[in-house]
């Protein structure tokens, strides 16, 4: 029922009764934003009627993509928007706690590290683990790329910080690739893995600062290596074609050697989309092509800081192990989570921009 009413409490704004109501759970870890749809119909069924998650992400982009636009894009959303969608049983989750679906500004990821840091808190306090243990909960998820686990501090009442998780096998796709970026000429990139695929090179390398170059010239000169590595190079995935995709390009201070002091990054994905955190999946891959090149040990624990908002996450490479053909790395990545608030949000059948519009 729409309307205002007196006295039964706040009631919904009018709405058409075929618009979905939407609950969201709002939080950000290091800045960058997760809004966490709890419950979607349409992906309960599809994971009901059995189908993967890999699946599941082609149906939910094939037939349901309003939905992200709706809450990603503006009015409801931003340029920087980011969103989980949670698939709890059927053959989507696999035995885990829950699956995730993130959902970004131009589509869908494979894996998202600042996601899995807010969702590991969401499942305690959300009730999605049956019997949480003190001090501290493995939360298995299952997110497209794979079986990532986070570990969560629990108190007996709330979940707390910082959460830590292992990720998909990590690793070094390509080292030392000359790329010709238009505007730029020749740049030096690596390719790293870490459930998703990003090009790294420091700012240097395009005549810009990461730590004091304007955001917009970095943006920019990141999507342009994006660009030219994406026509100049092929990746492959050991397990599916479906992730054999780059997801952005991080530009670095060049700081890759071990060492105490924080690493500072930005990292900028999907459509010229800036990650507000230091980017879990980012560190995750970081670490990998550190640890192949020499550069640092296992266990070995480096602190990276978000250019954009100067939050942190710490990553050490706990185990060598292998992935397909590739040489690989468990890594740990660390980092805080906060609830934001929640939020309903409605459609109005007749609202022009009813589905969301973007624009950079």
């Amino acid at each position: 029922s729409g309307g205002v009413s007196g006295g039964a409490g706040p009631a919904l704004p009018p709405h058409s009764p075929s618009g979905a109501v939407l609950q969201t759970v709002e939080m950000h870890t290091g800045g960058e934003p997760l809004r966490i749809i709890p419950r979607l119909e349409a992906a309960e069924q599809a994971a009901a009627a059995g189908l993967s998650l890999l699946s599941l992400r082609r149906e939910l982009a094939a037939r349901q993509d309003h939905v992200r636009r709706a809450l990603m894009h503006e009015p409801r959303g931003h340029a920087g928007m980011y969103g989980a969608v949670v698939v709890r049983g059927g053959a989507a989750t696999e035995g885990a706690h829950l699956a995730a679906l993130f959902l970004h500004c131009a589509g869908y990821s494979a894996m998202c590290g600042h996601a899995v840091i807010a969702l590991g808190r969401f499942a305690l306090d959300y009730g999605l683990v049956p019997a949480p243990t003190r001090p501290e909960t493995a939360v298995r998820l299952r997110c497209p790329c794979g079986p990532v686990t986070a570990f969560v501090p629990w108190d007996g009442h709330r979940s707390g910080n910082p959460v830590r998780f292992h990720s998909v096998p990590a690793f070094a796709a390509a080292t030392d690739l000359a790329i010709d970026v238009p505007g730029h000429g020749k740049v030096v990139v690596d390719i790293g893995y870490g459930g998703t695929f990003y090009a790294f090179l420091s700012a240097e390398q395009l005549g810009l600062d990461v730590c004091s170059s304007k955001t917009r010239d970095l943006v920019s000169a990141a999507s342009a290596v994006t660009e030219a590595v994406k026509k100049q190079f092929k990746l492959h995935h050991p397990e599916s074609e479906d992730l054999a995709f780059l997801y952005g390009t991080i530009l670095t201070d060049g700081k890759d050697a071990f060492s105490e002091e924080p690493t500072t990054n930005i990292c900028v994905f999907a459509d010229e989309q800036v990650d507000r955190s230091p980017t879990g999946s980012g560190v995750t891959a970081r670490i990998a092509l550190q640890y192949h090149k020499g550069l640092i040990q296992l266990d070995q624990t480096r602190t990276f800081r978000s250019s954009t908002t100067g939050s942190l996450f710490t990553g050490k490479a706990v185990k060598a192990t292998k992935f397909g053909n590739y040489n690989a790395v468990i890594v740990e990545v660390s980092g805080e989570a906060f609830y934001t608030g929640t939020a309903t949000f409605t459609v109005e059948e007749e609202d022009p921009l009813k589905h969301g519009f973007f624009f950079k």
